[in-house]
């Protein structure tokens, strides 16, 4: 099987691929970064990463494409672009019919190092140690889209229970989900009272 991992991003969008089987086994096959310039219109700047990852998907034929589910409160313009980023590697993903799944950043550094708070570097370290390279693949955005796919690889879709629409989800995506099902309840709650 082949997965090709995803670190969405507007400026840098890493992309990293494995060949391998649900034992921990991956061959490294490829990485590297897709980039777009903050000098550039929105438009122009997912135009651009669209091709990329239009060429990427192409050239590297994967059975399924793991992409970084991106949840933070902090840097909304970040997460915005990030978003817009992976929507596009989704959609470009379902055209094909290359199914998607997404994992939280905890869960891929628990899959690659059993800890959800290492830092960059430990999982550049483990993804190199992995992969019997000499050194991580570079930018960190690769070697992370890397460790996103190994991941994907090792724990496949990690179905631990069933949402109410009975789609598996991992432990991860069931509290996601949950937080936003919470949101828009919220949002719907305050909107309601016009």
């Amino acid at each position: 099987m082949r997965v090709l991992g995803i670190d969405p991003g507007l400026t840098r969008c890493g992309f990293g691929a494995v060949d391998g089987e649900a034992s921990r086994s991956a061959v490294f096959v490829g990485a590297g970064v897709i980039t777009s310039s903050s000098a550039d219109t929105i438009d122009q700047r997912l135009l651009e990463i669209h091709t990329g990852l239009e060429q990427v998907i192409e050239e590297y034929a994967p059975d399924i494409l793991a992409v970084e589910r991106v949840f933070s409160q902090n840097n909304v313009g970040t997460v915005m672009g990030t978003a817009q980023v992976s929507g596009l590697a989704i959609v470009l993903a379902a055209q094909r019919g290359i199914p998607v799944e997404m994992h939280t950043p905890s869960e891929v550094k628990r899959a690659i190092t059993d800890n959800g708070r290492a830092d960059k570097k430990q999982i550049q370290a483990v993804v190199a140690r992995l992969l019997g390279l000499a050194e991580a693949p570079k930018p960190a955005d690769a070697a992370d889209a890397v460790a996103i796919a190994i991941t994907q690889l090792w724990r496949g879709r990690g179905t631990v229970r069933l949402d109410r629409t009975g789609a598996a989800r991992t432990s991860a995506q069931a509290q996601w989900a949950d937080a936003e099902r919470r949101a828009r309840r919220s949002r719907e709650a305050s909107t309601s009272h016009w």
